[in-house]
């Protein structure tokens, strides 16, 4: 991640900021959107395994309720902080916006490095902080997801919490669940599919085959890995991939399926035989057609913009490119599928989830993949239809349909009281 610059809230806005001149909001509902409806920040002690109490801090942010309940994932890492969850829970509404889904953005986090943490340190640590933000969650108000660091075995825990505070099983005040306790078909590889369906849209409109597309993917986890594989069978050549630990590289094309059991077994994709070592600034900056961001946000910057050789840049991860180097990108021709865009796979199959808790009626994965691809391409072309409209880059596109739908409502709905 940049160590300078501005940051990820200050970035959010600034996209946001120069959205919101091609369209003509009032001035109020402009200002409203331009913050988070409600923060809250928990300080909170958790038991550990050697009989010590540790405190812990924890956040979650509700940017927008016009659209609907609020939708977010929860994230579990060291370097989580308040600003950080705001500029992700706006990015979340414009998220939901732009596919067409009837929620709002939220997100959530806790500060601390799950890797170090034993199962039962887990456990207690998010059964405490899901107690905390009971305040805020709801099936019908606020719908946590898994984010970094967080996984199906620890929404079922948030989703066990809550339902023991209420006396009856609530399945939908949570999404990414295991299917055993109301989870969908198809969640689990939603977001790297997603990444698939736009990139595959995107190629069409640029008249450039699948086959033998040479493609480096940044984050090796549970996107990156998804999206490589699902690419990797359509033909596309993926000769690099990295993780936090470092990355590996083979100009002839990685042998995906075999990487996948490497990084399974050794927790890491470095050290994979027949390629060579690779760091992840190197990545970044290889002789490539496609390279696809699927880490962390703040990893494209006005810094290393310049050496990046991609044409085609997918954002799998959230918010990777900073704004400055969204500028050099689009100044030399690359066409970049937006983050809000490009990864909003995994809140549509959420959404999927939701509908089927709360209607106790469940799809088959075919049904679920079948209307995830008919929102991905019906939101792309809309977003396609933009840039080519108003001969605005792919981002600002989206943003504009994105906010022009959350505007449009909250015109409608009027300011209370």
């Amino acid at each position: 991640m940049s160590g300078s610059g501005p940051s990820a809230y200050e970035i959010a806005v600034q996209q946001f900021d120069r959205a919101a001149e091609y369209l003509d909001i009032k001035s109020g509902i402009r200002e409203m959107l331009r913050k988070p409806k409600r923060e809250l920040t928990v300080n909170f002690p958790v038991k550990m395994d050697d009989g010590s109490v540790q405190m812990f801090t924890g956040y979650r942010v509700h940017h927008s309720t016009v659209l609907g309940p609020t939708k977010g994932g929860i994230r579990y890492h060291p370097d989580v902080t308040l600003d950080e969850v705001r500029a992700l829970a706006m990015w979340m509404t414009w998220k939901c916006s732009v596919v067409g889904l009837p929620y709002g953005g939220a997100k959530g986090g806790v500060v601390c490095n799950p890797k170090y943490m034993s199962l039962s340190e887990l456990e207690n640590l998010t059964r405490r902080y899901a107690s905390e933000i009971s305040v805020l969650m709801g099936p019908e108000g606020d719908i946590p997801a898994p984010d970094v660091g967080t996984d199906a075995q620890i929404m079922a825990w948030i989703m066990d919490t809550y339902s023991m505070h209420r006396g009856y099983s609530v399945p939908a005040v949570v999404t990414g669940k295991p299917l055993t306790i109301g989870g969908s078909l198809g969640r689990a590889e939603a977001t790297g599919r997603g990444v698939m369906f736009s990139l595959r849209k995107a190629l069409r409109h640029l008249e450039v085959s699948m086959e033998g597309i040479r493609t480096a993917v940044q984050g090796f986890g549970k996107v990156g890995s998804v999206a490589a594989r699902l690419l990797a069978e359509q033909g596309v050549k993926i000769i690099a991939v990295s993780d936090v630990c470092g990355g590996v590289y083979n100009d002839r094309g990685l042998d995906i399926p075999a990487l996948l059991l490497h990084a399974k077994e050794n927790r890491t994709v470095t050290g994979f035989a027949d390629a060579d070592a690779i760091t992840n600034a190197e990545l970044l900056a290889l002789e490539c057609d496609l390279l696809i961001p699927a880490a962390l946000e703040r990893q494209i910057t006005g810094e290393n913009a310049p050496r990046v050789k991609a044409k085609i840049v997918a954002e799998a991860a959230n918010g990777p490119t900073e704004p400055e180097a969204d500028e050099i990108l689009n100044d030399r021709g690359v066409f970049i599928i937006p983050d809000i865009l490009c990864n909003a796979g995994g809140v549509i199959v959420s959404y999927f989830e939701w509908v089927q808790d709360l209607q106790q009626f469940f799809w088959d994965e075919r049904e679920v993949n079948k209307q995830f691809e008919v929102i991905m391409d019906r939101a792309f072309d809309a977003v396609l239809q933009v840039h080519l409209e108003k001969g605005v880059d792919m981002r600002m596109a989206a943003y504009i349909r994105a906010i022009d739908r959350v505007d449009r409502a909250a015109t409608i709905r009027g300011i209370y009281p």
